[in-house]
């Protein structure tokens, strides 16, 4: 048991150091002095759910294309921890979300609390956390001396 919480803070590091490579490569860095912000999820699927989860989630990557918005990154999970797949995905803005949400009733897809539940039936346990970046140590330095 210790050993699996050795491994806890190693993952987390290695889950914000993936958000920011995901969130840089899809976001240009601009001038603005607030970093940008991403959501990490990790996922532990239902038995027998992985396909469905992974074509409802194709399902979603192409109605986020429609709308311009950037799509999130998945990973897979091969080895370690009991999550099966790890969702990094930018933060999107309220206006982003009304044109996914548009896209999404247009094409029969549910939405809100009803997507909400339908997401449920697919994972046994999930996770998601808010983040900024990418920043370098420098750049967090100066946002602690402001």
């Amino acid at each position: 048991m210790r050993r699996v919480f050795r491994g806890i803070p190693v993952l987390l590091l290695a889950l914000v150091a993936f958000a920011g490579l995901a969130v840089y490569a899809q976001t240009a860095k601009s001038e603005a002095k607030d970093p940008p912000t991403a959501r990490i999820a990790l996922y532990r699927l239902a038995p027998g759910k992985q396909l469905e989860f992974l074509k409802w989630m194709a399902q979603n990557e192409a109605i986020e294309k429609e709308a311009g918005v950037p799509v999130a990154q998945i990973y897979a999970h091969t080895n370690g921890d009991a999550w099966d797949y790890m969702q990094i995905a930018p933060d999107l803005t309220k206006e982003q979300q009304a044109k996914i949400d548009e896209i999404s009733k247009k094409r029969g897809v549910k939405t809100g609390m009803q997507a909400s539940l339908e997401f449920r039936t697919m994972v046994a346990w999930h996770t998601d956390t808010l983040t900024i970046g990418p920043m370098t140590a420098a750049d967090i330095v100066a946002m602690a001396s402001k």
